[in-house]
C-alpha cells in the first residue's frame, strides 16, 4: 500500500477518504504491480485536487470538461506528451470504477481522449552483439564465482525469453520446466504464460542451480530462482545495473537495460521468421498492436540496409 496520509492532507476529508478506497481497489482487487498503484494514486490524487479548485465537492459531478481542464494544466506546466497519456489513462481507470461502483451516476472519462505518443523505435542489439554480451559474461564466469554464474543465467533467460525485469527476479525454482525448457511467468495483472528458452539459457541456469545458488543461498531466500549477493531474492536494481554495465563492455553496442534485452528478444524472433500472435503471447502483450511496434523496428533495419546496399536506393 502507498501512504495516502501523505496525500490526504491536500485533499478535503471526503475526497481522501475516497482515494484510500481507490486504492485498496487497485491492490486487492486489480492486483497491480505497486509502482502501477502509486502511479495510479498519485494521477487521481493530482485530479481529485484540480477538481476542488474548481468548486467540485462530489466525485459524482466530475465532468469531462473537468477532466479536460486538469490534463490541459499537465500541458501548460511542461509535462511530457507520454506522462499526460497516462494521467488520461487514470483518469478513465477511475471514473469507470466510480460509476461501477454506484459513485457517479455517469463515466466522465469515457469520452476523454489521450494525447497520441511518438512512436519510437527502442534500440535494440545486433544479434553478434547479443552474442558477444552472453560471451564476454561467460568469460568472466570461468572462475567458477556463483555471482558470475548467476549473471551469465540471468542474461540468457533475459534474451531468451523476452521476459520483463520484474518477471525475472520473481521467478522460483519450480517455475522451471527443465525437461521441457519452459517457464512459468506471471506478468502484469499477474496474468500467467508460459515461455520456451533454449538450450544455452538451460545449461546457464542448470550451473547456476547445481553450483552457484547454494554457495549464496541464505535463510529467508525460499525457493526465489535468483538471488542477490546477500543470499535473497535479486532486486530489480541489481539486474538493472548489470545488464548496462555488461552492455557498455560491448563495442559500439547501444546503452540498454533489461528491457532493451526484450526489445532485442522480440526483433530477433520476428527478423528470423516468427509470426506476430506468437511473439504477442512470449512477451505477454495484451494488444497485438503493442507488438506490432517490432515491426517497425525491423522494417527500419531493412530500409537501412536497402539504403546502403541497393545502387539505385
Amino acid at each position: 500500500m502507498t501512504d495516502v496520509a501523505d496525500r490526504a492532507d491536500v485533499l478535503p476529508e471526503g475526497f481522501a477518504r475516497l482515494l484510500g478506497e481507490y486504492e485498496r481497489h487497485l491492490v486487492s482487487e486489480r492486483d497491480l504491480a505497486p509502482h502501477t498503484v502509486r502511479a495510479y494514486v498519485g494521477d487521481v490524487c493530482g485530479l481529485l485536487d484540480h477538481a476542488h479548485r474548481l468548486g467540485h465537492d462530489d466525485v459524482a459531478t466530475i465532468d469531462l470538461r473537468s477532466l479536460r481542464s486538469w490534463l490541459a494544466k499537465q500541458h501548460t506546466m511542461g509535462s511530457a506528451r507520454s506522462s499526460i497519456a497516462r494521467r488520461a489513462t487514470a483518469a478513465r481507470v477511475f471514473t469507470a470504477w466510480l460509476v461501477r461502483t454506484g459513485r457517479a451516476p455517469a463515466d466522465a472519462g469515457a469520452s476523454l481522449a489521450s494525447p497520441k505518443k511518438p512512436k519510437s523505435l527502442p534500440p535494440v542489439l545486433r544479434a553478434d552483439e547479443a552474442r558477444d554480451l552472453i560471451e564476454a559474461a561467460a568469460d568472466l564466469a570461468d572462475d567458477g564465482s556463483p555471482v558470475g554464474v548467476r549473471d551469465v543465467a540471468m542474461l540468457e533467460l533475459l534474451y531468451a525469453t523476452g521476459i520483463r525485469v520484474g518477471e525475472l527476479v520473481a521467478l522460483d525454482i519450480d517455475d522451471l520446466d527443465h525437461e521441457r525448457r519452459v517457464a512459468r511467468v506471471f506478468g502484469k495483472g499477474r496474468k500467467e504464460r508460459t515461455v520456451p528458452y533454449g538450450q544455452p539459457a538451460a545449461a546457464a541456469l542448470d550451473r547456476w542451480l547445481r553450483f552457484g545458488r547454494p554457495q549464496v543461498r541464505a535463510e529467508g531466500a525460499g525457493a526465489a530462482l535468483f538471488l542477490g549477493s546477500r543470499g535473497r531474492r535479486i532486486d530489480q536494481r541489481v539486474v538493472r545495473e548489470l545488464v548496462h554495465r555488461r552492455i557498455a563492455e560491448v563495442p559500439g553496442a547501444p546503452d540498454i537495460g533489461p528491457h532493451g534485452l526484450r526489445h532485442t528478444a522480440a526483433t530477433h524472433l520476428l527478423e528470423g521468421g516468427a509470426d506476430l500472435r506468437s511473439v504477442q503471447e512470449l512477451l505477454g502483450h495484451a494488444s497485438l498492436a503493442t507488438t506490432q511496434l517490432y515491426t517497425h523496428v525491423t522494417t527500419d533495419r531493412l530500409r537501412s540496409a536497402y539504403k546502403q546496399a541497393h545502387p539505385r536506393a
